[in-house]
């Protein structure tokens, strides 16, 4: 009798979210230098200051120094692992994210980059920060969240479920499963 391959288990709160949290805290750490810092000439301390400038404002963050810079490395790698968090948390309730990883993954990062924006930012001691920044720099921070934040959590989410599944109880012998990306 062959197996439905369609059936995909829920990802484990365990995989999903310290390693998404470490993920996405890495490859976006990775695209603020490289596109704050070394293309548009940002000094890479003042970029992680900024992050902690959330809970401290930027006066304080500014001044300082390395302290502030690597508290907001370690708020960084936090909001990572929230929106990590909240990726798995809408994958128990939507199990198509599971199913459709690819396209799941580049919504939510899109969704998770305008939610900070738009939600987080103005609440944190930072506020408003003003209008949408310039077309080619909204566009590149929207590909670097899709890519870079939204897609590794939901790859991992996808990965756990379908190691939950092969490995529960009744599965039989662990085999391949042939489950869509797209």
């Amino acid at each position: 009798m062959a197996k439905d391959n369609s059936f995909v288990g829920r990802p484990r709160a365990i995989d999903t979210i310290p390693l998404g949290g470490v993920f996405i805290g890495l490859f976006d750490l990775i695209f603020a230098f490289t596109f704050y810092g070394f293309i548009l000439g940002v000094p890479l301390q003042r970029i992680f200051q900024s992050v902690a400038a959330g809970v401290l404002g930027r006066p304080r963050a500014y001044a300082g120094g390395l302290r502030t810079f690597f508290l907001g490395i370690i708020l960084h790698f936090v909001v990572a692992t929230c929106i990590a968090t909240v990726y798995y948390l809408a994958t128990l309730a939507l199990p198509i994210l599971i199913r459709h990883p690819v396209v799941s993954g580049l919504v939510y990062g899109m969704v998770a980059y305008f939610g900070m924006k738009f939600i987080v930012l103005p609440l944190s001691a930072i506020g408003q920060r003003g209008p949408i920044p310039r077309l080619p720099i909204l566009i590149t921070e929207l590909i670097g969240h899709a890519v870079l934040v939204g897609l590794p959590v939901a790859l991992l989410a996808r990965r756990s479920a379908g190691s939950t599944n092969r490995n529960s109880p009744n599965s039989g012998p662990a085999e391949p499963q042939a489950v869509p990306l797209v």
